[in-house]
């Protein structure tokens, strides 16, 4: 079953490009990082799904991050970042896909997914500037904290703004450590368990390994 991340960012009206997804959620968009569980959703294909091929290192898909959004890593940057983990762990993933942001995942868009062995980074807002409609929670501060993301208010909604350097650390030593905790989580079968090891994993191995902590 595909393992989301991150499923609570609204989008924000602008962009570079002088067009705009002009998408406006309710308070319902805004939900926990990680969110699992069984729904009608989760029984239909989110994504398109790679088959496994063995002994065939891993793959790297792009596709175009959509009108108003960017990719704000590169192939290159993520095929480094799996070199630098232990080789068990860059060997479990098969797949990196760099999707393009649609119309439906407006409405619920995430940061990055887990299905199989397959890893679906997700785009950002060209502006670097993602629009909430409730305050962060106290975790959702520290995270962004952590990687260089500000929180402000703006009257009724909160405002995440990035740097390219800060949402650059936050998807390689994040983002996707998160979903390769998910990839070789063969042990956790309950949605909570499984996503406090993946925030776990990335901790060690994404956040405190990148700073030369561990």
């Amino acid at each position: 079953m595909p393992s989301r991340s991150r499923q609570h960012r609204r989008t924000l009206p602008g962009s570079v490009t002088g067009r705009s997804p002009r998408t406006v959620r309710p308070a319902a968009a805004y939900r926990q990082r990680g969110a699992t569980g069984l729904s009608a959703e989760a029984f239909s294909a989110p994504e398109t799904w790679h088959e496994p091929e063995p002994h065939r290192q891993t793959r790297y898909i792009t596709h175009a991050p959509g009108i108003g959004y960017v990719h704000p890593v590169t192939a290159d940057e993520v095929r480094d970042r799996l070199a630098a983990l232990p080789p068990a762990f860059a060997r479990a993933v098969d797949v990196v896909q760099f999707s393009s942001m649609t119309r439906k995942r407006r409405l619920f868009p995430c940061y990055g997914m887990q299905w199989g062995s397959n890893i679906y980074l997700y785009p950002i807002e060209a502006s670097l500037r993602e629009r909430y409609l409730r305050p962060p929670r106290p975790e959702q501060l520290i995270e962004a904290k952590m990687f260089g993301g500000v929180w402000s208010q703006e009257g009724p909604e909160w405002r995440l703004t990035w740097t390219p350097e800060a949402i650059r650390d936050f998807y390689l030593n994040n983002v996707l450590i998160h979903e390769i905790g998910h990839i070789l989580d063969h042990r956790n079968t309950n949605p909570h368990a499984r996503e406090q090891f993946a925030i776990w994993f990335a901790t060690e191995y994404g956040y405190r390994a990148s700073r030369g902590r561990r």
